[in-house]
């Protein structure tokens, strides 16, 4: 399903239209009758946000936003908008969006809302249904690169949420590391993939044990994108949990834990739909992204409770709980991110129920270790795309709870705070300024969530793309 987002200079008598106004604004480039004007001003006057009329050969919807004080609130109300008009022209494969109001309201947000609702994963349907390929046309437009940027970001969430999606008998670690270097291919960032002999020969431990139990291979892949006109002298470094399906382990999963678990490598769907925007809006930072994969199974070889395992780093973990594995992928991930001397590093995990049963689906758990200032203006981000974070204390009386009687630290910290504990220990892998993000409640929904759909979200994509522009 494709949204494509042009310039328009004129309107026809033909054209399905959409309208944004102020309810004081004038619609004059529509020729509409005194009836017509006269609906329009009683729905106004009910407050009514959108308003549809059906011409005999066109439709016509006019758009009259609420007032919101809050800036970021309203335009998140926009992308909602989007969303609902969205829905009312289904069927439509071009619209052109007059803005009438252009000082008050955000073209741009409005048409993200449309772009990022026009997705469906029909991938396994045997009976097809009739993509809905849409041509959003805007009226008088002056800045081309605006719609370019918004198809492409577009385009990069839905890559993130096909990943997603997908199930795992269709998306092993090696399939994941090819669909990321297909990705880079398309939109220009750099992959290399480490298969297990080089994971092995680079001992990583705790992506070698957690892969112990299947029999399908391990892959770590690496997403580079670095113009020549980079601004960044240090890299920003991304780090994605790709667990592409997670049964538990030895600590094995109830049912209905376990039947949406292809949605643990969304931390990995994430990055790589960031690095894609980054890199096909050509963003001039030199970005890093980290890609750890494997499932977590419980045959005869897979690590048990109980077992110690020597990470990447050297130091020792004392393994309690097999259904823990997430951290102990992305801590070899994090202690190599040290060989690029990051200037932040970032990274996405659906890492806790415990996270998701703290905030639900409305935002991200986010904790950090000597990086206040990145971390305050990825908060501020997360508000202008309604991708919020959450900030957990990140005390120092949290390190006692991992502390290990027989290794360096364990892999759970007990029944309390554990999307913190969780982050305690991958604390013990960074040397860097860094960013946890527990995105265990919005990575996916049962039910639909505005224009972010059903099933996987994508959210991440937007928050990291505009944190890695805007920084």
């Amino acid at each position: 399903m494709k949204t494509i987002i042009k310039n328009k200079n004129t309107i026809t008598e033909k054209d399905h239209v959409i309208i944004l106004s102020d309810k004081k604004t004038k619609i004059s480039s529509i020729s509409l009758n005194s009836q017509e004007k006269k609906f329009i001003k009683e729905q106004q006057k009910e407050n009514k946000e959108i308003i549809i009329l059906n011409q005999y050969i066109r439709k016509i919807i006019v758009v009259n936003p609420k007032k919101i004080n809050n800036h970021n609130l309203y335009l998140e109300n926009l992308r909602c908008l989007g969303d609902k008009v969205f829905e009312k022209i289904k069927g439509l494969n071009t619209i052109t969006i007059n803005n009438a109001d252009k000082e008050i309201i955000n073209t741009y947000t409005f048409v993200e809302g449309m772009a990022l609702s026009n997705y469906k994963f029909t991938n396994h349907k045997s009976k097809k249904e009739k993509e809905q390929n849409v041509t959003i046309y805007i009226y008088k437009n002056d800045d081309s690169n605006n719609l370019l940027e918004i198809e492409r970001l577009a385009n990069a969430v839905k890559l993130t949420k096909d990943l997603v999606n997908t199930p795992f008998s269709h998306l092993k670690a090696t399939d994941l590391a090819r669909l990321a270097k297909e990705a880079g291919k398309s939109s220009g960032f750099k992959t290399t993939i480490f298969n297990k002999k080089k994971i092995q020969s680079l001992k990583m431990g705790g992506l070698l044990a957690v892969n112990q139990g299947s029999i399908d291979e391990p892959t770590f892949s690496i997403l580079e994108w670095k113009p020549k006109n980079a601004k960044n002298k240090k890299p920003i470094v991304l780090v994605g949990k790709g667990i592409v399906y997670d049964t538990g382990g030895l600590s094995l999963k109830p049912t209905k834990g376990m039947d949406i678990m292809k949605v643990d490598m969304a931390g990995a769907g994430t990055v790589i739909g960031a690095m894609y925007a980054i890199a096909s809006n050509k963003i001039p930072k030199h970005v890093i992204g980290l890609v750890p994969a494997t499932d977590n199974r419980p045959s005869g070889n897979a690590y048990a409770p109980g077992d110690v395992v020597t990470m990447f780093n050297k130091s020792t973990v004392e393994v309690l709980n097999t259904d823990a594995e997430g951290r102990m992928i992305l801590a070899d991930a994090l202690s190599y991110a040290e060989k690029y001397n990051p200037e932040i590093v970032i990274d996405l995990a659906t890492l806790t129920g415990a996270a998701a049963r703290a905030i639900g689906h409305f935002g991200i758990v986010s904790m950090q270790k000597n990086a206040k200032k990145y971390h305050e203006k990825l908060e501020e981000t997360g508000h202008r795309t309604h991708e919020r974070l959450a900030e957990m204390p990140f005390w120092d009386d949290y390190d006692e709870l991992i502390k290990s009687d027989i290794a360096d630290i364990k892999n759970i910290g007990g029944p309390f705070a554990g999307a913190i504990t969780a982050g305690k220990f991958l604390s013990n892998f960074i040397n860097y300024p860094w960013i946890h993000l527990d995105i265990a409640g919005p990575a996916y929904v049962t039910s639909k969530y505005g224009y972010r759909g059903k099933g996987a979200t994508g959210m991440g994509v937007r928050l990291l793309y505009e944190f890695v522009k805007k920084h």
